[in-house]
């Protein structure tokens, strides 16, 4: 074992994934996960094996992000770090945030 995996496994605070409302209901209700990813890739795949039923809202068919889910680390967009690929460093962030859409498209309710 090198080093790198002796710290890498013993990480004192690990990362926190912020799981959103709308998602809860596919992680038992938890609000926030803990992982021990390196980067934002990782983070995400681990969470999808811990809660599979997540897996269809987080990643499209060909294993991309969805279109309409944003991804910060620390409150900045991933697209402008680098994406998926962003390392991760102890007490990180990573947050989930799907777009909303919709309305009744009715002027006389604005």
């Amino acid at each position: 074992m090198t080093l790198n995996n002796f710290k890498e496994m013993n990480r004192e605070m690990p990362i926190t994934i912020e799981i959103p409302t709308a998602f809860r209901r596919f992680t038992e209700g938890a609000p926030k996960v803990d992982s021990a990813a390196t980067t934002v890739a990782d983070a995400l795949n681990e969470l999808t094996a811990k809660f599979p039923a997540l897996a269809r809202h987080v990643r499209d068919d060909q294993g991309q992000i969805r279109q309409f889910l944003n991804v910060y680390l620390n409150e900045e967009d991933i697209r402008f770090l680098g994406g998926e690929s962003c390392t991760l460093k102890e007490g990180d962030r990573v947050l989930l945030v799907p777009s909303i859409a919709g309305g009744s498209g009715r002027q006389d309710l604005l």
